[in-house]
């Protein structure tokens, strides 16, 4: 029930802000279940795979997502995922959790930046909203009938986001959305609330791989307790996307900017 509960909260931060959420999910497992730490990133990685996914196939089927970005991304990511999850494995259990908990501070950093300098950008990634807007001199083009127009500074561009992601994402068991959103609108131009559609794929394409070489790692994974925290994974990340058209604002992201900095020094402090 624990695990249900934990699965719950990290689905429900993930669609109430719209990314970053799903950073919660390794230190529950390993503070809240005393999960070892590895273990604790393979079932982080199927979680926020699966939840992913589940927030993808509608955006698909309304046409918001990027398809030609999301493949080239995610692709390019499946290579980086199984070299962050081999170096992982190497890692000490004290490293990783270290490593991860500076990674909560540059998320949580980037978060209150964008709350105080785009707060237009944080409703439209919670509310749902749109945005025509895309960053000038981007490497990629979109055109509006053929969608995503590849060059060879595109591809590279992109390949190198999606790099990496991968490594992030196979190391520390996250989904990457707080990279991978940024990369599609300033490297892909794309308008915010198609960005944050095409990441969702992304992150489900990522996962995966990260979730497959975890297993063939050798890594054990608790099937009961993965189980629980997809399915309250789920169930959350739609009760947060409903709440969201309600309480979308700067102010909500930078309440979960200073939860990550919170989690970050409690963990750097078990550490030391």
């Amino acid at each position: 029930m624990i695990s249900l509960l934990f699965g719950l909260v990290v689905g429900f931060s993930l669609g109430l802000t719209g990314g970053g959420g799903s950073i919660f999910a390794v230190p529950l497992l390993v503070y809240g279940l005393a999960m070892p730490p590895r273990e604790a990133v393979g079932v982080s990685l199927v979680a926020v795979g699966a939840t992913a996914l589940a927030g993808a196939i509608p955006r698909l089927r309304r046409g918001e997502v990027e398809v030609k970005a999301a493949l080239l991304f995610g692709l390019v990511g499946i290579v980086g995922a199984p070299l962050g999850a081999a170096f992982g494995v190497k890692l000490p259990a004290s490293t990783l959790l270290g490593g991860f908990a500076v990674l909560m501070v540059l998320v949580a950093t980037r978060m209150w930046r964008q709350a105080i300098r785009c707060p237009a950008e944080t409703e439209i990634v919670r509310a749902g909203g749109d945005s025509s807007s895309a960053a000038t001199g981007a490497a990629c083009r979109i055109d509006p009938a053929r969608g995503l127009t590849l060059t060879s500074r595109c591809a590279l561009m992109l390949g190198f986001s999606g790099l990496a992601t991968g490594l992030l994402s196979g190391l520390f068991g996250v989904g990457g959305g707080f990279l991978i959103v940024p990369a599609l609108v300033l490297v892909a131009s794309l308008p915010m609330q198609r960005a944050v559609a095409t990441s969702l794929l992304v992150i489900a394409i990522v996962s995966a791989a990260g979730s497959a070489s975890y297993v063939v790692a050798g890594q054990s994974l608790n099937l009961p307790v993965t189980s629980l925290f997809v399915v309250g994974g789920l169930g959350g990340m739609g009760l947060g996307a409903k709440l969201s058209r309600r309480l979308a604002g700067p102010q909500l992201q930078k309440l979960f900017a200073a939860a990550m900095v919170g989690v970050a020094l409690y963990m750097l402090g078990r550490i030391w």
